[in-house]
């Protein structure tokens, strides 16, 4: 119900201990509080199951009186601790996101084909969600996607091609927009490490003028009216070997529903559940590692 193993929970739990506790104390220190921090009727649930009802949401992404009804709450209160832990999920995913060090890279050589590419290169991708069609008929078309034929949101996932970590995620936007454009309205590539070069698919012709060193790469385009020569066929093979890290990231973030289903929150919160869910996969993938 989690998609975590119980020692990869635990470290959860104890790494936003001190986050949560600090986020209480901040939001109930305001003027007006008549009683003194820690005063008043306890929480229903314990710090633990707290995280642990956020987790579950999620992974599998059910109505609130449904988790209401396993935890023994109300759906009211159900949904106050998902506006007080997801944002904590969130600054822990964002948290476990780090930028590829050029001094370490152990990465194997580039086959020849490839040699034009970056050595060491961040991929990035991006994936839609179906989401409730807006009641406005000019906000519904703002947000139809003729490559899904539905009303999405987009995210863009960056990962380290050395260790396929999730490294950063955009700002969701509209499912219409253009990747390239995604990619200049999220400034990443002025915030990539120097020497490291970012590639992706087709979406993304035009990459290397967006790197301040020109470090891009994107599979070939067919020759218009004419066949693909086989030299073309052989780089695009060991491009898209490259680059599967990032479809990998990509459907294990999409293990959880609330990335896969479609959304019920009114477009709220879909950066913040996505940021979270991106630092719940790194976890797996650190918890993996050290096994």
């Amino acid at each position: 119900m989690t998609g975590l193993r119980v020692n990869e929970f635990d470290t959860l739990v104890n790494d936003l201990a001190q986050m949560y506790g600090e986020a209480e104390i901040k939001r109930l220190s305001h003027p007006s509080r008549q009683r003194a921090i820690g005063g008043g009727h306890p929480y229903e649930l314990s710090y633990r199951d707290q995280v642990l009802l956020v987790v579950i949401w999620l992974r599998l992404y059910p109505i609130h009186e449904v988790l209401a009804f396993l935890f023994g709450v109300s759906d009211s209160t159900v949904s106050r601790i998902i506006s007080r832990v997801l944002p904590i999920l969130e600054q822990a995913g964002k948290d476990s996101m780090r930028m590829p060090d050029p001094g370490k890279k152990r990465r194997r050589q580039l086959a020849d084909v490839l040699k034009d590419t970056p050595d060491l290169a961040v991929i990035i991708d991006t994936f839609e969600q179906r989401i409730q069609r807006p009641p406005e008929r000019t906000e519904a078309d703002s947000y139809y996607s003729g490559k899904k034929k539905q009303h999405t949101l987009k995210s863009q996932v960056v990962v380290d091609e050395e260790s396929g970590e999730i490294v950063d995620v955009a700002e969701s936007v509209r499912g219409p927009t253009a990747d390239l454009t995604v990619l200049k309205q999220s400034k990443l590539m002025d915030r990539l490490p120097k020497d490291v070069g970012a590639i992706g698919d087709l979406a993304y012709v035009g990459i290397k003028d967006l790197h301040p060193q020109g470090l891009g790469a994107t599979p070939r385009r067919k020759p218009r009216g004419k066949a693909r020569p086989a030299e073309d066929i052989a780089y695009n093979q060991a491009f898209a070997r490259r680059r599967i890290k990032v479809e990998n990231s990509i459907g294990r973030m999409r293990r959880y529903q609330c990335l896969s289903q479609t959304d019920r929150n009114h477009r709220q919160l879909h950066t913040q559940r996505t940021r979270a869910v991106a630092g719940l996969v790194n976890r797996q993938l650190w918890s993996r590692f050290q096994c």
